[in-house]
Formats: structure tokens, C-alpha cells, sequence
């Protein structure tokens, strides 16, 4: 059996076993509504369509949905990618394999350097911004095979985890409902991968930004361990705190896209630990019943209910009760001792100005500003992002805000950051605690007019981020036949894999994942 043919027959396997088999080829178009990245492949190496034509058919939907309904997910799409996929047809016609990604058409947040698609963050200032090079993880999905198909719209500057809103885009909604918020800042990239104009896309998380939007759209989102993926030819908001993070449809395709861009940085200080810490196949692990034995912390006051959405905690106690069916053993209300005076609002330093002049500097000639506060004299901003501007004219573009301020040092430096952590660990280990348990968000998307008044229930700031910890978002259910809801499971740093695992069970077990009714299959 050739490579190339054996590769064919694992991947059908695993469709097979997800349960997810490439659908037959329609007689008029290739169907990629809700398919995964093994099917897509498996029926490209069986020969039931090409890699040009599933790529034809994601744009096509894009054109088909984007603008006409309003959705506003697509900021750019990439003229390259046809020829791309191009490319990847001729080589498995050679019986070679472009890639553990081959034909993987991905959808990429407006916030990561891609070098033939202009990168704007959000921001009109940018918005002839084309960087020379490619941010590190954008590369390495490259060279992995993947097809870069489209740049997805974000809350400009990435400052806003309510909504995703741009003075370079526009506005996006939520797939599931046009009047609701899809949350920020990575609006863009959960809507449109909901509706399948891609098979996954990335994101970035400060606070909130990956498993927010990942959860308002039924989506899996990753907030990786800080340090396992690189930041740099990233648009900063917080150095000390960003990191990327895949977005997927179900937890398969983001473990397969994490195993490409997980990795050390030489111009990433963080990462340095990466290679050594990150596991060999995030895939690897997914196990129908590694939720087994395992022993899970309903987070206090995270999952409190008088916190909530009636109806959000009852799918919460909904899920509680399958995750106990699913062999796991539940610690009700539980908390980290001293929380409160560990998680104070000191932990986060305002550095927006200072990372963004270093990213500018990475950008050398092909930068068009050189300190992002310049942007209030010629008054490119929208009116949402002024205040926080405002705010970076307390800070200084050229010395790091550590310096000056120990609440501005860099994580593994930062006093009250590392206590906290060790506080976690500790209650963790004391408790023989797996993993954190809790609703994404504890109330509904907020409708999409008074996204910024109706801003509530995000789990998802405070105590992962400020740690450092990795946390997953999946589908745990739908609001009122209509809106999705996510389950949040975090844990200690480097517990990733772990994490995806029992992510993939609780998937697994229960398919609560549903598409947007307003995307069908495009008519034959």
C-alpha cells in the first residue's frame, strides 16, 4: 500500500469513527456543510472531489451569505487560494502529501500577518497594512497544507470582548440569530466558521476572545496554556496575557490544528518551554471515555446559578449530569481559597501602546504607523475604541511598562500572577482536581443594538487568563431552540491535551452541536 493510499484509509477511519464519512458527491457541487477536516480529506483522496472544488465551495458560500444577510464575517478574501488549492491537487496527483492540513481552508482572524492579505486589527489606520511575512502560526499552517482563504473581521484593536465591531469592517452578527451579538473579538472567525465557510479558523484570547465568541456560536475554542503557541506577526493587545487559539466545529479539527501551530518561538520569549511541554498528537488522546475516573470542579462563583440565566444553568445542570453519567466525579461549589484577594484588578497592566510599538518595529517597511495612539490626531478610530486610546496616552510607546510598574511585568515575573497560579495548583492538587467546570457565559448573546449595555456573564476574564491556565469551550446546548450555550473546562497549565480529551468525550456523548438554520447547503 503506497503512503499516500494508507493515508487515505486512516483518514477514512477516522470520519468513520467521528461519525462524520464524506458525504456523496452531490451530481451539480461539492457539500461541505458542517464537514470536518478527516472527511473533507478522505474524500479527496478517494477521489470524490478536489481540493479547488471544496475551496469553491467555501467561497462560494461566502459570497452566497456573507454580505447578502448581513453577517459581516469576511474582511478579505485571499485571491491565492484557488491556485493553492491548485497546487495541492497537483501533488497528490504525484502520490505526495502536502501536509498533515492538505486542503484544510481556513478562515484567519484580521489581527495575524499574512503576507499576500492586507492585516489590519481591526483598525482603518491599517487597512492597506500587507506584511511581509507571515505570523509564525499562520506559517506553519501553511507549510502544513493548509489553504488561507479569508481574513475574518474583529473588534478593532481587539478591545472589546461584547462585540465585534470595526472602523475597517464594519459590523458582525451572530449566525444563529442576525440580531444578536456573536461577542469579541473574534466575532468574525466563530460566525463564519458556524456557517461553514470554512472547515476551522483561529483566533486570538486576552481575556475572552477565542471561547466567548467560540461559545455564542456552538463552536469548540481553545485558549491554549500562555507560552505553548507563538504570539509573533500578531497584533498585540497585551503581550503578557494574548495567545492565538484554534476554532473549530467539533474538538478533532482543533486538536489536529493545534498539533501544526503548538510550538517554541525564537521570537517569542514565552514559548521557550513549548517544545518540550507540548504533546506529541493532541489527537491522540481524544477517547470516547476519558472522562472516566476523572475527578471535576464546579467552579464557585463561575457556576453559580442566582449569578445567571435561568435557563442557561439548567442546561449547566443538564451537563453536570452527563458528565457524571460519563464516569466523571463532580466536587459541587467549589473554591480556590483566597480567590478574591488573589484575583485583584492590579493583575492586569494597560501595555497596549508599548506591544504595539513592538509589533510595528517587526513590521519594518511595510508598517504604516509607528506609535498606535497617533491614530486619535487623524482620527481613525471608531468612537468605541477612543476611550481606550486615551487611556494609552498614560503610557509609553518605548519603555516596557515593567520598569515602572510591577504590576507590568511579564508573566513568569509577575509576583501576584505566579501566586495566583500557585493558589490554583494548589487547591487543585489538594482536592486530586482534574479539571475546572463551568459555563462559558452565564447569560445569552446579547442582542446585537445594545451589545455594550447588555454586556454580561462572561466567564471567561479573570482568573484563566490572569493564571496563565488552558481552557476549551464546547456546545453543551441550545436557548430556546436557537441560540448555542458552551461548557468551559480549564486546567493546570500544560494540561491541554487532557483538556481536548475530555472535551471529546463530553462531545462525543452528547452531539449538542447544531448548525445555523439560515446557512443551508447551497441549491445544486
Amino acid at each position: 500500500m503506497s503512503p499516500l493510499r494508507a493515508t487515505a484509509t486512516a483518514l477514512l477511519a477516522t470520519a468513520l469513527i467521528a461519525g462524520c464519512a464524506p458525504a456523496p458527491q452531490d451530481a451539480a457541487r461539492v457539500q461541505v456543510v458542517e464537514a470536518s477536516l478527516p472527511a473533507l480529506q478522505a474524500a479527496i483522496l478517494a477521489g470524490q472531489m478536489s481540493c479547488v472544488e471544496v475551496v469553491d465551495e467555501y467561497l462560494a458560500r461566502i459570497k452566497a451569505f456573507d454580505a447578502p444577510l448581513g453577517l459581516g464575517a469576511i474582511s478579505a478574501l485571499n485571491p491565492a487560494a484557488r491556485a493553492r488549492a491548485a497546487e495541492i491537487d497537483a501533488a497528490l496527483a504525484r502520490d505526495e502529501l502536502p501536509g498533515p492540513l492538505f486542503c484544510a481552508p481556513l478562515l484567519i482572524k484580521d489581527n495575524f500577518d499574512t503576507h499576500d492579505l492586507p492585516t489590519t486589527g481591526g483598525s482603518v489606520a491599517l487597512v492597506d497594512h500587507v506584511p511581509e511575512a507571515d505570523a509564525f502560526v499562520v506559517s506553519r499552517l501553511r507549510a502544513a497544507g493548509a489553504v488561507v482563504l479569508a481574513k475574518t473581521n474583529m473588534g478593532e484593536w481587539a478591545f472589546s470582548p461584547r462585540q465585534t465591531v470595526s472602523s475597517s469592517h464594519g459590523r458582525t452578527a451572530n449566525a444563529y440569530a442576525l440580531d444578536r451579538t456573536p461577542a469579541g473579538s473574534s466575532g468574525g472567525t466563530a460566525s463564519g466558521v458556524a456557517a461553514s465557510f470554512a472547515v476551522a479558523g483561529l483566533g486570538t484570547d486576552t481575556g475572552n476572545s477565542v471561547r466567548g465568541p467560540a461559545a455564542h456560536l456552538g463552536l469548540v475554542g481553545l485558549r491554549p496554556t500562555l507560552g505553548l503557541l507563538s504570539r509573533s506577526g500578531i497584533v498585540p493587545l497585551a503581550f503578557d496575557r494574548d495567545t492565538a487559539g484554534p476554532m473549530a466545529r467539533s474538538v478533532r479539527d482543533a486538536a489536529l490544528l493545534l498539533n501544526v501551530m503548538a510550538g517554541s518561538d525564537p521570537e517569542d520569549p514565552y514559548t521557550q518551554e513549548a517544545d518540550a511541554r507540548r504533546a506529541d498528537d493532541y489527537t491522540g488522546g481524544l477517547d470516547a471515555a476519558a472522562m472516566q475516573g476523572r475527578r471535576l470542579a464546579v467552579l464557585w462563583p463561575h457556576a453559580d446559578p442566582d449569578e445567571g440565566d435561568t435557563d442557561v444553568f439548567e442546561l449547566f445542570a443538564r451537563a453536570l449530569e452527563d458528565l457524571e453519567q460519563l464516569g466523571a466525579t463532580l466536587l459541587p461549589a467549589w473554591r480556590i481559597p483566597e480567590l478574591d484577594a488573589l484575583l485583584t484588578p492590579e493583575l492586569f497592566c494597560g501595555r497596549f501602546r508599548y506591544d504595539m510599538a513592538r509589533y510595528l518595529e517587526r513590521s519594518g517597511g511595510a508598517a504604516l504607523l509607528h506609535d498606535v495612539v497617533d491614530v486619535l490626531d487623524t482620527g481613525q478610530y471608531s468612537p468605541d475604541v477612543e476611550a481606550g486610546l486615551r487611556r494609552a496616552l498614560d503610557t509609553s510607546a518605548d519603555t516596557h511598562p515593567g520598569e515602572a510598574n510591577p504590576n507590568c511585568r511579564d508573566f513568569a515575573t509577575h509576583e501576584g500572577r505566579q501566586a495566583l497560579l500557585a493558589a490554583v495548583v494548589a487547591a487543585m492538587d489538594a482536592d486530586a482536581v482534574d479539571a475546572l467546570v463551568f459555563p462559558t457565559w452565564r447569560h445569552p448573546p446579547a442582542p446585537l443594538e445594545s451589545a455594550v449595555e447588555d454586556y454580561r456573564g462572561d466567564n471567561s476574564q479573570g482568573l484563566v487568563p490572569a493564571a496563565g491556565l488552558p481552557a476549551v469551550t464546547v456546545p453543551m446546548g441550545m436557548l430556546w431552540d436557537e441560540l448555542p450555550v458552551g461548557l468551559q473546562i480549564a486546567g493546570r497549565p500544560w494540561d491541554d491535551a487532557m483538556l481536548l480529551a475530555l472535551a471529546y468525550a463530553y462531545e462525543q456523548a452528547t452531539g449538542l452541536r447544531r448548525p445555523p438554520t439560515g446557512f443551508p447547503p447551497l441549491d445544486p
